[in-house]
């Protein structure tokens, strides 16, 4: 499993969740919501320091991550993080490994 992140998506986490060299951005599981892959569950987003990281990506020092106990919800798909121009934030696509 691995996460990408655009450089629009990036340039969003800087901007709005004021994320600078050195931070960490979660990306969790949230009940409620839409998901392509679970149903009843989305995903989230957060500025917080890991635990357990199970997937880790750095773009420009900053440290994007899932922790351990959330990787069930992507089903063995990766994470692609890009921008929605229309909606003016991050949104995510899930890979089926092999694909």
């Amino acid at each position: 499993m691995k996460i990408e992140v655009n450089n629009q998506a990036q340039t969003w986490f800087k901007e709005e969740m004021n994320a600078s060299t050195g931070d960490f951005i979660r990306f969790y599981v949230r009940y409620g919501g839409s998901s392509p892959i679970q149903t009843g569950f989305s995903l989230g987003a957060t500025k917080e320091e890991p635990i357990e990281p199970a997937v880790t990506a750095t773009y420009e020092g900053i440290h994007f991550f899932i922790e351990e106990r959330d990787v069930w919800y992507f089903d063995e798909h990766d994470l692609k993080v890009e921008f929605d121009d229309k909606l003016h934030e991050p949104a995510y696509r899930y890979i089926k490994k092999g694909l």
